[in-house]
Formats: C-alpha cells, sequence, structure tokens
C-alpha cells in the first residue's frame, strides 16, 4: 500500500480527492489552507478541502505557511504527495520527500496559464480550448515536468462556474487514469518550453471593473470570466452594480460606450466600444441581493432611461 498526502484547498480540489479515495488509495494526510472569515459576518470558514478530509475521516494539517512548518509531513515520510489548487508554492526540501515525487493537478494546458486564476483567464482571453495538465511539482511556478494533458473545450456559454466544474471532474479521473503509471515508474516526463509560458495570476479589483469601452466580445468574456466569483461589476448613479450574467448582443448603435440603449422586460442593452452591445439579465444592485434584471426593472424601471451612462 502507497502512503499518499493529498494538499488542496477549494472545491476545485474536492473530487480529486475523493476519486483517489473510492479507487482505493490510501491518504494519510490532507494538508489545506487555516480556516478564513467569510461574509459580510466574518464567520470562520473551514476549506472544502478540509470539509470533506473530516467527513472521510482523514486528519487534517492546516500550515498557515508550508515553507515554514511542514514537520507533520517529514514525519509521515509518504511515498507521493498530489496537490490540486492548494495555493501556496512548496519549498524544495518538501518536493525532495515523497520517492516518487509530488504531482500536481493544473487546470490548463501548460505551459499555458501558469498561475492561481487559469479558469477565469482561459474565458477572459476569450479562449475556444483549455484542459488539465498533471506535472511533476518544481520550485517555479507550474514549471514542473508533465505527465499527462487532458484537453477541453470552452463553449461560448461557459462561464467559470461550468468550466470549473468539468475541469475538476476531468482532473480527478486523469490522476486516477495515470496513477498506476506513477507508481510503475512507466508514465511520461516531458519538459516544458519556458518560451511558450503565459501566466493567469489572481484576478485583482481593478480587472472586475467592467471597462465599457472594449469590444462586446471583451467586455462578455470579462462577465462570463468573472461568474460567479469575483463577478464584475461597474457603477451606476454612483454605486457598485455587480453583473452576474449577461447576453451578446450584436446591433450597431449609434451611442457612447456605457449608454443604456434598450430597454426590454427581460434586460437592458449597454453599448460597448465598438458599438455593439452586452444585455445585463442578472445583476445586484448595491446593498441588494443578487437579481433577474427583469425583477430590478419592475423596482426601477419607471426611472432606468436610455441614454443614462453606466461605468461613471
Amino acid at each position: 500500500m502507497k502512503h499518499i498526502i493529498f494538499m488542496g484547498t477549494p472545491d476545485f480540489a474536492v473530487p480529486v480527492l475523493e476519486k483517489m479515495i473510492d479507487h482505493g488509495y490510501q491518504i494519510d494526510l490532507v494538508v489545506t489552507q487555516p480556516d478564513r472569515k467569510k461574509g459580510r459576518k466574518k464567520i470562520l470558514t473551514p476549506p472544502p478541502v478540509k470539509e470533506a478530509a473530516v467527513n472521510k475521516q482523514i486528519p487534517v494539517f492546516q500550515p498557515e505557511r508550508i515553507k515554514d512548518d511542514f514537520s507533520e509531513i517529514e514525519k509521515l515520510n509518504p511515498d507521493l504527495i498530489v496537490t490540486a489548487a492548494f495555493g501556496q508554492l512548496l519549498p524544495k526540501a518538501l518536493l525532495d520527500i515523497p520517492r516518487f515525487g509530488c504531482i500536481n493537478v493544473h487546470a490548463s494546458l501548460l505551459p499555458e496559464l501558469r498561475g492561481g486564476a487559469p479558469i477565469h483567464h482561459a474565458i477572459l482571453q476569450g479562449k475556444e480550448k483549455t484542459g488539465i495538465t498533471l506535472m511533476y511539482m518544481a520550485e517555479k511556478l507550474d514549471a514542473g515536468d508533465i505527465i499527462a494533458q487532458r484537453e477541453v473545450d470552452i463553449s461560448e456559454d461557459d462561464h467559470v462556474g461550468h468550466l470549473h466544474d468539468k475541469l475538476s471532474t476531468i482532473g480527478a479521473q486523469l490522476l486516477v487514469d495515470t496513477l498506476p503509471d506513477i507508481f510503475a515508474g512507466t508514465n511520461q516526463r516531458v519538459k516544458q518550453d519556458d518560451q511558450k509560458a503565459t501566466y493567469a495570476p489572481n484576478i485583482t479589483r481593478d480587472e472586475e471593473q467592467i471597462d465599457w469601452s472594449q469590444p462586446m466580445q471583451t467586455v462578455y468574456n470579462q462577465i462570463r470570466g468573472l461568474h460567479p466569483w469575483p463577478v464584475a461589476y461597474t457603477k451606476w448613479r454612483g454605486d457598485t452594480m455587480k453583473v452576474w450574467e449577461a447576453q451578446k448582443y450584436s446591433e450597431t448603435f449609434d451611442f457612447q460606450p456605457g449608454e443604456i440603449v434598450k430597454i426590454d422586460s427581460d434586460g437592458f442593452v449597454v453599448t460597448t466600444g465598438d458599438q455593439q452591445g452586452v444585455k445585463i439579465v442578472t445583476l445586484q444592485p448595491a446593498g441588494k441581493k443578487k437579481m433577474a434584471a427583469t425583477d430590478f426593472l419592475r423596482g426601477v424601471g419607471h426611472t432606468l432611461e436610455t441614454h443614462e451612462r453606466l461605468g461613471e
């Protein structure tokens, strides 16, 4: 029986952990980030991976900084470490412990989109394909040798939530399909071409704000590329309005970017920089809950007017 330690934090990592357990692999320890305060009430909340581990009665270790504290891992002397969206770089001393190495399930076709937000950036950049890479971990971010990859199509209607779930499921399956070869020493090991590397850093607050001067496709990609988290936003009458969902509206309008050009029963159309439009269909005004544009318009429809401008 091989001894495995699993390291992961968000929802993306849960199917990977559970798939390994379902296939009979022994997980001696789960390492995840510390509990964090979340929401307006700042409730201390465990990471999804911790909840899954506790449910499976697997011991959990939550170091604040893994590079400063991995003694619990050293004690167990694992054969293999598997990571999936853990959220911290592993020091070389830790990478050197398991005899079968440290392998990572990454949500892109490396060397494209190295970094913490590959799913978001795949959609933000308007890519038609992405995928999963299983790789050996190295000290440099997402730069280790590739073991296996699986390609995934991105549809025009996919948002981050859809793509996240698809990639998580595929990543879990790719891992269990590949583990026998890893333990047998028969897996491939392909070096990445650093010259082709692109990066997908975590989303900043500035990247969440919609720039209506951009082309329609760019704005549409931004809205779906930030849904359902962290969610794109614009300004409306001086307050922040989150834009959860939108539709492309391929007509030409002689209006300024950000102007409301059409108000329908199911949403309202805003002009973009190429004089086309995006129809906002789900939104969240400041201090309110997420709602359909239909409900929003019932409340403010009599005051929302064409030529009114968003983003100012």
